[in-house]
């Protein structure tokens, strides 16, 4: 039964990270291609350590940060883990934005940071 429970978790973290990889891969590529950078964490988190180029808009200030913006323009969001990136991706798309990608964690993104 114990094995069985830690192959579950094995091959769960392995998909998790498989998916992770692939999501902040993909938000280099629309990073290179010129999309705007922008961390959702607070402004203590982005100055303890950030992605370079990146905007910090906190999740709570979103509302207001992207009211007057083209809705083509392509954002990539972060955070620390990807959840608030995820609520900040979702609040934008449903605002009418419709290139917004979620890049996931800040350890996430620099992991997969092109060299």
């Amino acid at each position: 039964m114990k094995i069985k429970a830690i192959l579950c978790l094995f091959i769960a973290m392995v998909s998790f990270s498989s998916w992770a990889s692939e999501r902040s891969e993909q938000a280099w590529a629309l990073i290179e291609q010129g999309a705007f950078l922008v961390d959702v964490r607070t402004p203590d988190e982005f100055s303890q350590g950030h992605l370079a180029g990146s905007t910090n808009y906190p999740l709570n200030t979103i509302n207001t940060a992207f009211a007057n913006v083209d809705k083509e323009m392509p954002i990539v969001v972060y955070c620390r883990s990807g959840n608030r990136s995820g609520k900040a991706m979702d609040y934008l798309k449903n605002a009418g934005l419709t290139h917004v990608h979620n890049g996931g964690g800040l350890e996430e993104m620099q992991s997969s940071q092109p060299k």
